[in-house]
């Protein structure tokens, strides 16, 4: 088995968090968006994961040095491609096409999920897919009366289905997925611009292969601040009910209450506060006289006197003032 994650893109809607880290390194209760996306793939896979190859931009070498890292410690091989121009998800893929062989999972990484499925080898792919009540916004998938993957559309104004693709795909076999998407490339098959990846489904399927939709129990959108932070709470609810510990034991916790699921990474120092439910504090981060809920905090920022929910804090800011809902970047400082 082999994974491709394409995580290129520039993450405009997360700004202004994605000024200074691109948005799957963006972290939720102490893992990175990718890393746990990862994760989560190889746990449900119920088989060695060989190469891992993540689809990036010119993102620097600790990134670089980070997502192999990854890679490393789930026992697989980290694969480093480039993607330089936004040309669309069938291009992104396809920066990869060396990993493209024998089994492949696709997994774009602004989205997370929880699942407990197998992967059916009587399928040439599986597609996991979500009901939601408004796909206008999404891909959507078709299927027959034998749950069959018919058609694909791309935001549908038109109702045609209400099963949106979340963005994983299962391919039995990579090479014949490769094969497709260098025709979209090589005939300039555009959509918008792009080369877009359900033209080389479309192809594959009209060829008489056989895709099925795939089911999931939760699908955790990471696109824009406030489903990063919804995200971010479920997550929190996760790994509570699997007993994972998410207090770090160097965490200092004074005159204080602690509303759980909370995550506080190492050095947290609380003082006259109260956090909680559904917040993520990163390392070296102290908080004061504070009322915070449903947040993300990333690492050694001060913040006193604050009263907020539904907001995330970028690295090394400074904050004493009283909000309900913000959106901060790194290395902001109130004056």
């Amino acid at each position: 088995m082999n994974i491709i994650v394409p995580m290129a893109g520039m993450g405009k809607r997360m700004r202004p968090h994605t000024l200074t880290v691109p948005k799957p390194l963006l972290r939720i209760a102490g893992k990175t968006i990718v890393q746990r996306l990862v994760e989560d793939i190889v746990k449900v896979c119920h088989e060695p994961v060989e190469e891992i190859a993540f689809v990036i931009g010119r993102f620097g070498e600790q990134v670089e040095k980070d997502l192999l890292e990854i890679a490393s410690n789930l026992g697989s091989k980290g694969k480093i491609c480039y993607q330089d121009e936004p040309l669309g998800t069938a291009h992104a893929i396809l920066c990869a096409k060396e990993t493209l062989k024998g089994k492949t999972i696709v997994a774009f990484a602004d989205t997370l999920f929880k699942a407990d499925f197998t992967l059916d080898d009587s399928k040439d792919g599986i597609l996991w897919v979500q009901q939601i009540e408004d796909p206008r916004q999404f891909g959507v998938v078709e299927v027959d009366e034998n749950n069959n993957i018919t058609n694909y559309v791309e935001k549908p104004q038109e109702f045609v289905s209400d099963l949106a693709m979340i963005g994983i795909y299962y391919f039995k076999q990579g090479e014949i997925l490769r094969d497709e998407l260098q025709y979209l490339i090589d005939n300039n098959i555009i959509k918008g611009g792009e080369y877009q990846l359900p033209d080389a489904l479309r192809n594959m399927t009209e060829k008489g292969m056989n895709f099925a939709p795939g089911k999931i129990i939760e699908w955790l959108d990471c696109g824009n601040k406030d489903a990063t932070v919804y995200s971010n709470q479920r997550v929190l609810e996760f790994l509570k009910a699997d007993g994972e510990e998410l207090i770090h034991p160097s965490a200092k916790i004074k005159n204080s209450i602690v509303i759980e699921p909370v995550y506080l990474g190492e050095g947290v120092e609380l003082n006259n506060a109260i956090v909680g439910p559904h917040v993520s504090i990163h390392s070296g981060t102290v908080v004061e006289q504070s009322i915070i809920s449903n947040s993300i905090i990333y690492d050694n920022t001060v913040l006193k006197g604050v009263n907020f929910n539904n907001s995330m804090i970028g690295n090394h800011v400074v904050l004493n003032e009283k909000s309900k809902d913000l959106s901060i970047g790194d290395y902001s400082k109130q004056l």
